[in-house]
């Protein structure tokens, strides 16, 4: 839900000084997320993202954007909802994961976008997890899917 994450990143970096489709944004051995995606869907389980974005997007949100076709071919199903649209919506104040309807893992950044300390927290609380549940469900049935989605750029 944040319009910049870990720009230290060297993949962004590489990114904004031109590189596009490097192979560690689409090699699996590079990005290892690709691969756990990949084995996750093998075995039938639904894997999907929901990113809530400002438009004109920033220059971080471009670059995800473009990385996240490896994240597609590999099973991911992604969607974009401009805040705009998620005015009147009631989101966790962090971004998250809900794992199996049972487990929510909450993701902890400083203000530059960087990892907080103590970064991840998991919590089992039922009333949480149905709040996350319920926020992320109202997100995607809102959002676009990632091949409709088109960038919007400042001029």
């Amino acid at each position: 839900m944040r319009d910049g994450y870990m720009r230290s990143d060297p993949r962004f970096a590489a990114w904004q000084q031109g590189v596009r489709n490097a192979p560690e944004d689409n090699d699996p051995e590079l990005r290892p997320w690709l691969g756990l995606v990949a084995e996750l869907v093998g075995r039938g389980v639904a894997v999907r993202r929901a990113r809530v974005v400002s438009e004109p997007v920033s220059d971080y949100i471009e670059f995800e954007h473009h990385t996240t076709d490896a994240n597609v071919t590999a099973g991911e199903q992604v969607r974009w909802l401009p805040r705009r649209r998620a005015s009147d919506l009631a989101l966790p104040g962090n971004d998250f994961w809900v794992l199996d309807h049972r487990v929510v893992v909450f993701h902890h950044f400083a203000g530059d976008g960087e990892l907080a300390p103590e970064d991840e927290e998991v919590v089992e609380d039922p009333d949480v997890v149905r709040t996350c549940t319920t926020a992320f469900g109202a997100v995607w049935n809102r959002a676009t899917p990632h091949d409709e989605y088109r960038i919007s750029r400042r001029n």
